[in-house]
């Protein structure tokens, strides 16, 4: 575990001491998880959000302006069966925050599980909810929740966010309590964010006994107040994914598309700075160009793409970590 003043050093790393940093992140990773990535396969399951985020293209303001749409159960499960044939066993639910797709994710979950007839992580990450809506979905089959607290300053959590901080936390608890294998994140280099509130973005996230973590560089999206704000730096973010690995060698990291939006060859960077996580893309094509969180312009991770990233940085796939052990994590992937 390093201290604050190693972090914040860390965070600055540049050059021979950013790679002595990346080195030791990987090793760290090498040790828990072996040299491998899992891949998930996502599939984004409404575009429609009740929050106003001042970094989203989806946010509330922008509703009636999107082209709106929610999938139904039949079509979420017809993406996971592609999934599925894709050999990836981590289906990831994704969508923004609304009480109205709640239905149809819970009717889709049984049924993907059914799908597979044997191990299959079934992944949410779908927002705020109230603890009995979170205990229906894991009810129904559910087995991890991504839940990103984004900053841990509250107050700049509040700005950009337009809600608090205390509720996140207070989701992420209700999560845990319910058995969810669950995953934080942050974005780094967020307007008004400052070095110490990254070093507690870091400390915050070992403190929730959370099982995973994403760094993702700030990405100025179009018809946002924040359009014109300067992009993330990489480095800065792949210094954040580094320290997280050396503090909590456990955690899943993944290496995600907005290092590459930001800067080409990014999510290899990330897999370097210890990284052990590639989201592949599911979505159907109509769905995935209204499905903007980094606006139109966005980076879509297919298949070929993330065998490419993970086989030249001469790692391997594996399986989901969060199945019992009896049913086996490892995973053959097929072509797609």
């Amino acid at each position: 575990m390093l201290s604050r003043s190693e972090i914040r050093s860390a965070l600055l790393a540049r050059g021979l001491e950013q790679e002595e940093l990346f080195a030791e992140a990987r090793r760290l990773r090498d040790r828990h998880f072996g040299p491998t990535v899992l891949l998930r396969g996502v599939i984004e399951t409404t575009n429609v959000c009740r929050v106003n985020c001042d970094y989203c293209p989806m946010r509330r303001d922008n509703t009636q302006a999107n082209d709106r749409y929610f999938m139904s159960a039949d079509d979420i499960v017809e993406r996971a069966r592609r999934i599925r044939d894709a050999g990836i066993d981590i289906v990831l639910l994704q969508g923004g925050e609304t009480p109205r797709q709640l239905h149809a994710v819970e009717e889709a979950i049984p049924r993907i599980r059914a799908l597979y007839d044997g191990p299959v992580e079934v992944l949410l990450n779908l927002g705020n909810m109230r603890h009995e809506q979170y205990a229906r979905l894991r009810a129904a089959g559910a087995t991890s929740y991504i839940l990103k607290h984004e900053t841990s300053d509250p107050v700049l959590h509040q700005q950009l966010r337009h809600e608090s901080l205390d509720d996140r936390l207070r989701c992420m608890k209700d999560l845990l309590s319910l058995g969810y294998r669950v995953g934080t994140g942050l974005i780094s280099s967020l307007p008004g964010q400052t070095m110490e509130s990254m070093v507690d973005d870091i400390e915050l996230t070992g403190s929730l006994g959370v099982h995973m973590c994403s760094v993702s560089p700030f990405v100025p999206a179009p018809d946002t107040p924040l359009r014109l704000t300067r992009p993330g730096a990489v480095d800065l973010a792949l210094n954040v994914l580094a320290c997280l690995r050396v503090c909590y060698p456990h955690l899943l990291i993944p290496a995600v598309s907005a290092l590459e939006k930001n800067s080409k060859g990014g999510q290899s960077r990330g897999l370097a700075a210890g990284g052990n996580v590639m989201t592949v893309n599911f979505t159907g094509d109509a769905d995935r160009e209204r499905y903007l969180i980094y606006g139109k312009e966005r980076f879509v991770v297919r298949m070929q793409y993330a065998r490419t990233v993970v086989q030249s940085s001469g790692l391997d796939f594996r399986g989901s970590v969060f199945q019992d052990e009896s049913m086996g994590s490892d995973t053959s992937l097929t072509s797609s």
